[in-house]
């Protein structure tokens, strides 16, 4: 059944001020954005130099070298957190409200389903943890030393942790439209985990943990937020602020399961 759409787009339609132009573009993020990325560093900056001076009693070497990185930091996540708010925010939001209103439960679950699974295989750290376990498998003998095997073993993990994503993602979308409570489905999702990490094999069960962690980074989360944002706003009877969010939960919690069946079969 398709879900009952609000009139209303909600924060859908919501978009920058426009007629600033590129250099008020340029000015409000390095006064705005460039202040609040400064502001979410300042406090680990202060604690790498207290334990560095106070407890260790050591200079800290390079400090150019060092100030030219924090710089860039700084800057780029200034850039990145604006490109979220100008491009990723508004198309995830924009979509949902656009498979909201076409009227089909199938095309909605199939875009679900397909943002997770492309979000989650271009996930950067997913891509490193992916390869750091394939060396160490290697290492511990799990699957031959050999870089093809290697290749192999990083890239079905990777597809696995995407595949489970997906279906995360089509839950949780599913879960809005029919108005399932999420205090069940993560209650039992985590029983299953628990259960399967019982018999799962030793060595694939901390890689199971830390996958469920690394999908939600820098790709997925955005798009994945906007999408359940704005598909709250567009169905009615649904609060963005408690029906909107949870979708990450899910995403996080289905790869350690997928991950650990991949561990008993590969």
């Amino acid at each position: 059944m398709a879900p009952d759409v609000e009139t209303r787009h909600g924060d859908a339609g919501r978009a920058e001020p426009r007629g600033r132009g590129v250099v008020g573009l340029v000015t409000g993020v390095f006064r705005h954005d460039v202040a609040g990325s400064v502001r979410d560093l300042l406090p680990i900056v202060l604690v790498v130099a207290f334990f560095q001076a106070v407890v260790l009693r050591q200079g800290i070497p390079g400090v150019g070298r060092i100030v030219v990185g924090a710089v860039a930091v700084v800057v780029g996540l200034a850039l990145f957190v604006r490109g979220l708010r100008l491009a990723l925010f508004p198309v995830g939001e924009q979509m949902a409200f656009g498979f909201a209103r076409k009227g089909s439960t199938a095309w909605l679950v199939a875009f679900a389903f397909a943002l997770g699974f492309t979000t989650t295989v271009a996930e950067p750290a997913l891509i490193a943890v992916a390869a750091e376990a394939a060396d160490v498998a290697a290492l511990g003998g799990a699957i031959a030393d050999s870089e093809a095997a290697r290749a192999s073993y990083a890239t079905g993990l990777r597809l696995t942790v995407a595949v489970s994503v997906g279906l995360a993602i089509v839950v949780g979308v599913l879960r809005i439209i029919r108005g399932w409570s999420i205090r069940v489905l993560i209650i039992g999702g985590y029983v299953g985990v628990l259960l399967m990490t019982l018999v799962a094999p030793a060595d694939i069960v901390g890689i199971a943990y830390d996958a469920g962690g690394v999908t939600t980074s820098t790709v997925t989360v955005p798009l994945v937020t906007a999408l359940g944002v704005g598909l709250a706003s567009s169905i009615r009877g649904r609060n963005p602020l408690t029906d909107g969010f949870g979708l990450i939960a899910f995403a996080s919690l289905t790869p350690m399961m997928f991950v650990m069946a991949y561990g008993m079969v590969a």
